[in-house]
């Protein structure tokens, strides 16, 4: 009897998804759901702590083992030019295949093995929560979705049926084989870069040895259709050059798009990372300056910032303000129904149908 049999009484432990595994010599197996393709002996398990080899047989210990799900607005993924104004249902797990210092998620995202906790919800009992409480999609998001790739993916066909679109919010390690696996089941996606992807800083802050694979995942979420959004969190003093951001940015305009929306995300001290301040908001306005009128992108926002002016979308041709937001929440829409600038009637990036002011007051 191997000493981690024990998992297999669980309802939420399930054999993983035998597209995305390789069974090995001696019992060992590989996963390839993310770029770090743990290679496990039996009774071990991955880095992201919640996939384990089980007598030779690679599972999940997450399936359907929830640590949230809560109702959002859409626009706190973030996804702005998504079904704006739209709630879904956020559902996350234990779990990660990072180790980010900075993690404010960190009583979920870092628990890993016997310390996993949650509360299990098969898929159509989600779904049924989902649509009982009256909102419009479902979105994989406070830990990395990835590493429980198999309930995401029942989860995401059960919706499409249902007519409930679907979102992930996530570090986009997911390999290109497990994206197009996905592919017709999500529609749209943010990926969450820190330190504007600075090679030193995945490896000293995040204990990944490198972020350029995320590149290739994500011309692999742009080749099945996803829509994307992208954020940048800028950590002052360790994640905040300048020439970082200037080639994320540039990336962006070059492989996905100068109409793909960027969101600078100001850092708030937590976890391990507790002794460096809030970023500046100079800082990121002097950054997103950069990446708006020299990099040449036409949506850059501000998050973590509630008010700031550049938390509002305005038309890239004639510089009109077309949509109003406060924090997470839209105060004023001016937007044709087809999204057109009201003033000069160009076409502006958003997909999806304008879903109501959301702000409450």
């Amino acid at each position: 009897m191997g000493k981690l049999d024990f998992w297999l009484e669980k309802k939420w432990v399930k054999e993983a998804d035998p597209d995305l595994t390789k069974e090995l010599e001696n019992g060992w197996v590989e996963c390839d759901l993310c770029w770090r393709k743990c290679k496990l002996p039996p009774d071990t398990y991955g880095v992201c702590g919640v996939r384990a080899n089980i007598g030779g047989k690679l599972y999940t210990l997450v399936y359907g083992l929830l640590t949230a799900a809560n109702v959002d607005p859409i626009e706190k993924k973030p996804l702005m030019h998504f079904e704006p104004g739209a709630k879904v249902m956020s559902v996350s797990t234990a779990g990660c295949n990072f180790f980010c210092r900075f993690c404010q998620n960190w009583e979920l995202s870092q628990v890993r093995r016997e310390e996993i906790y949650g509360h299990f919800m098969e898929p159509e009992r989600l779904i049924e929560l989902t649509k009982r409480m009256g909102v419009d999609g479902i979105s994989f998001t406070y830990n990395e979705p990835t590493i429980f790739f198999e309930y995401m993916y029942d989860v995401a066909k059960l919706a499409k049926k249902e007519g409930l679109f679907t979102t992930m919010v996530t570090n986009g390690y997911m390999t290109p084989e497990a994206i197009r696996k996905l592919g017709n089941y999500m529609d749209a996606v943010t990926v969450d870069f820190k330190g504007s992807a600075n090679k030193e800083f995945y490896r000293r802050y995040m204990a990944v040895p490198d972020p350029s694979p995320i590149f290739e995942s994500l011309k692999a979420m742009k080749d099945v259709g996803w829509f994307i959004e992208i954020t940048d969190l800028i950590v002052p003093k360790v994640g905040d050059k300048e020439e970082d951001l200037r080639k994320l940015a540039e990336w962006i305009r070059d492989n996905l798009g100068p109409e793909t929306p960027f969101h600078l995300l100001r850092f708030h001290p937590d976890y391990l990372m507790r002794d460096l301040p809030p970023t500046p908001v100079e800082t990121l306005e002097r950054l997103a300056k950069i990446a708006k009128d020299e990099i040449g992108l036409h949506y850059v926002y501000l998050g973590n910032v509630p008010g700031h002016p550049m938390e509002n979308t305005y038309c890239p041709k004639c510089g009109e303000l077309v949509v109003e937001r406060y924090g997470f929440y839209i105060v004023a829409w001016k937007l044709t129904e087809d999204f057109r600038c009201p003033k000069c009637g160009f076409r502006l990036n958003f997909r999806g149908r304008f879903h109501g002011i959301t702000a409450p007051w």
